[in-house]
């Protein structure tokens, strides 16, 4: 099911919040939702990984990168983790690499940048907390909604009924 973030900003403006406009766009699908689970590392990927190969498909995983632009949190190999288990996408307060490898994955991937050095492998950072971040408070098991307009997160899951019941 396809939701623009533009109706779920009509229909329920009072329950989301509307996420800094602050990312790029790196993966083939640029309309993704899902439940939140969240990563807190920085220039270390190690738990990154370990989150793309244990959530529940369907998730999206919100990696606190602490904005670093010094290297990247994601690449070909692991958002190919993410889309072959079938995650809907990864939002990362960092960067990627491998980006033109990224864009023909069926998975969304927003980042503040693009970076071709590696991250460390020491595997440090937290995971399932709450992070915060582009004037979000990101919530584990919060559901987040993204596509070309924008990145809304709301405390529960919404449905948007105005697409559907239009007449034509």
């Amino acid at each position: 099911m396809k939701i623009k973030t533009t109706d779920l900003c009509d229909q329920f403006s009072d329950q989301i919040h509307v996420c800094e406009d602050i990312f790029q766009s790196f993966g083939k699908r640029k309309n993704f939702y899902g439940p939140i689970h969240t990563v807190k590392v920085f220039e270390d990927n190690v738990l990154v990984k370990q989150a793309l190969e244990t959530i529940p498909s369907g998730s999206v995983l919100v990696v606190d990168g602490g904005g670093s632009k010094q290297c990247a949190l994601l690449g070909d190999r692991l958002a190919g983790i993410a889309a072959e288990r079938g995650l809907a996408g990864i939002i990362i307060y960092g960067c990627v690499r491998d980006t033109a490898d990224l864009a023909k994955l069926d998975i969304g991937v927003l980042a503040i940048g693009k970076n071709p050095r590696k991250s460390r492998k020491e595997g440090k950072g937290e995971a399932g907390i709450p992070v915060s971040f582009a004037g979000i408070q990101w919530e584990p098991g919060h559901y987040v909604y993204a596509d070309e307009d924008g990145v809304v997160v709301s405390k529960t899951k919404l449905s948007s009924h105005g697409n559907h019941s239009r007449k034509t």
